[in-house]
């Protein structure tokens, strides 16, 4: 116990340190060295295999021995032999090389001797034809050059001349690609303007059209609006009003007194009931409607509005109040859409009207009314005009006869007076003339005025045939 209350001696830890790190080194050192025994033995024993291996060729070898003492005389012979072959080919090739080198100075020399001559002949050669070369070719390149500058200036005179034409060609063509350009201009600025009023036009119209539409959500407008198309379509067709129709005459009926829009007369003292109407409310929501079903909406209660205006139409009976009225009443709609629009969202709407005694008529329809009511006073007027010129032309016979029998009279009466007149040319010309005559004999009278022999009239009047012989 009293060994653990010992002071720490750093010094003896550290020394035991190097002790543990001695031994680990050396069990390390020996660890190595044992390998590398073992390596060197696994090395030894191989060695020892090999050298067994080279023994037993060894022993092969010496076996053949005296095969091979003699084959190595018999290649000393050979070898002999070969030296002394060598040896007197050694002293020829020496023998030869002296020659050779011998040779080959002479060679050198007579070498420089020919670079010698051939240096100063090709010197003397070259300059020589050096300066005729460059004479030849001074001489060449100003013939060149003067052929050359003739041949560019005829190539740029011709050039020029193709050229020329097309300059000022490229020249009409730009002042005219800038008249075009300015043109365009113009042109862009009058479509602009032209665009701008189409616009502004598109605008106004839109403006009117929504007034329109407002006005004709009012029944009085609406009301008068019809009244003005219809006008509008009499004229067009060529009526006159208080004489082919009267507007807004009144009529005594059993239910009150009744004032329809239109009476058109007819041929035979009859007459046509035209009441207009203009049932554009549920139209105009359906134009605005925002949806199909919206849309459908509307039309049906257009369409149902119409049908209501036939029926209250048809109460008022008014082919009932007019005896010479036909047995139906024209319901007049200022507008082909309108109808196509009802008839569309109610398929049995005119055959309702028909039932109630109603001719739903549209512009179009009553244009062709109104014409054909016109064709029908055009064909009595024609029928009146026959009798009266039957008339006439019985009171022109009765009076051509008369005058024709006048006439005739007029030939007779110049037949007998051309008769009596060649009856007194005869006597005159039998009787009278050659009593005459012999005063002239007589000298009585003068020479110069002799009595002239009037002709007889041979050309008789025509005979008239009176109207109403068989001549």
């Amino acid at each position: 116990m009293e060994n653990l209350n010992l002071p720490f001696d750093p010094a003896a830890l550290t020394a035991l340190h190097y002790a543990v790190a001695g031994l680990v080194a050396l069990t390390l050192f020996l660890l190595v060295n044992l390998n590398r025994s073992r390596a060197a033995i696994a090395q030894a024993q191989r060695e020892n295999s090999d050298l067994r291996s080279h023994v037993a060729a060894l022993e092969a070898e010496v076996a053949r021995l005296p095969d091979l003492e003699g084959e190595t005389k018999t290649l000393r012979r050979i070898h002999e032999n070969e030296l002394v072959a060598r040896h007197k080919a050694e002293a020829e090739i020496k023998t030869m090389s002296a020659q050779h080198a011998a040779r080959l100075e002479e060679l050198r020399q007579m070498n420089q001797q020919m670079e010698h001559k051939f240096s100063s002949l090709a010197s003397g050669v070259l300059k020589q034809n050096s300066e005729s070369f460059l004479n030849l070719v001074s001489e060449r390149f100003q013939t060149h050059s003067k052929t050359a500058d003739q041949d560019l200036a005829k190539r740029h005179q011709a050039i020029e001349s193709l050229v020329k034409p097309l300059d000022e060609k490229l020249g009409k063509f730009g002042e005219r690609i800038k008249e075009i350009e300015q043109a365009r201009n113009e042109a862009y600025g009058a479509i602009k303007e032209q665009v701008k009023n189409l616009a502004d036009g598109q605008a106004a119209l839109g403006g009117e059209t929504r007034r329109l539409v407002q006005a004709l959500r009012a029944p009085k407008t609406r009301g008068r609006w019809g009244e003005m198309q219809m006008r509008q379509v009499f004229e067009m067709a060529g009526m006159s009003e208080h004489v082919d129709y009267e507007l807004e005459k009144s009529m005594d009926t059993d239910a009150g007194q009744r004032r329809p829009d239109a009476v058109v007369r007819i041929p035979g003292g009859r007459s046509i009931i035209v009441d207009a109407k203009t049932p554009l409310e549920a139209y105009l929501d359906a134009i605005e409607a925002e949806t199909p079903q919206e849309q459908e909406t509307h039309l049906q209660r257009h369409s149902q509005h119409v049908r209501t205006h036939v029926k209250q139409l048809s109460s008022k009976a008014y082919q009932s109040a007019l005896g010479e009225t036909p047995d139906f009443v024209v319901m007049f709609i200022p507008g082909e859409t309108f109808v196509s629009a009802a008839v569309e969202a109610d398929a049995g709407l005119i055959e309702y009207a028909f039932e109630h005694k109603v001719l739903i008529a549209t512009p179009t329809t009553l244009m062709a009314l109104v014409k054909s009511i016109a064709y029908g006073w055009q064909q009595e007027k024609m029928a009146e005009n026959a009798i009266e010129v039957q008339k006439t032309a019985k009171d022109l016979y009765d009076r051509l006869n008369t005058f024709s029998r006048n006439l005739a009279s007029v030939g007779k009466s110049l037949s007998a007076s051309v008769n009596h007149y060649n009856k007194a040319v005869g006597s005159l010309e039998s009787r009278v003339l050659p009593s005459a005559r012999r005063f002239e004999a007589m000298g009585v009278v003068s020479q110069s005025g002799e009595l002239e022999d009037p002709g007889a009239v041979e050309v008789e009047p025509r005979q008239m045939t009176l109207l109403g012989s068989d001549g």
